[in-house]
């Protein structure tokens, strides 16, 4: 094996890691999953975000997206109403709690990438190695609206 095959390798095994370690310590901490610390983070944005574009930007399944979200409003720290405008469609707030919630969770993770100051051409490498990534590991077939419709 090439040694900067094996070098990327343990690269990436560290990236999964970290991410799911911090997931452990956001669930024994917080009681959330980087996935709703996320949700909160941009929901945090704006007073409040169309379910439909909230799954636009977080590229993800309706039904893992909507589960997330529907523990957050169990737990209080968002709100999920009908649009005045359109009955059929949802939209998602965040409350004070989840604001509170969020001011403490610590800013790691991909969110980290929109709420911190960053050197652009290292955000263009980071985008550009995801990419290969996905290549380099025959997952094509697998992003979203790919493989399965999603």
């Amino acid at each position: 094996m090439q040694q900067q095959a094996l070098s990327a390798i343990v690269a990436w095994v560290r990236l999964e890691a970290a991410i799911q370690n911090f997931n452990q310590s956001l669930r024994k901490q917080f009681g959330i999953t980087g996935l709703q610390l996320e949700v909160l983070r941009i929901l945090g944005e704006r007073p409040a975000l169309p379910l439909a574009a909230l799954r636009k930007s977080l590229v993800m399944h309706p039904a893992t997206l909507g589960q997330s979200i529907d523990e957050l409003r169990v737990m209080g720290l968002c709100t999920v109403t009908r649009d005045p405008r359109d009955k059929r469609a949802r939209q998602v707030a965040i409350t004070p709690a989840g604001v509170e919630l969020m001011a403490r969770a610590p800013v790691a993770g991909p969110v980290r990438l929109r709420a911190m100051d960053h050197d652009v051409t290292k955000l263009d490498r980071l985008k550009a190695a995801f990419d290969d990534a996905v290549e380099m590991f025959g997952l094509e077939e697998h992003l979203p609206g790919k493989a399965d419709g999603r």
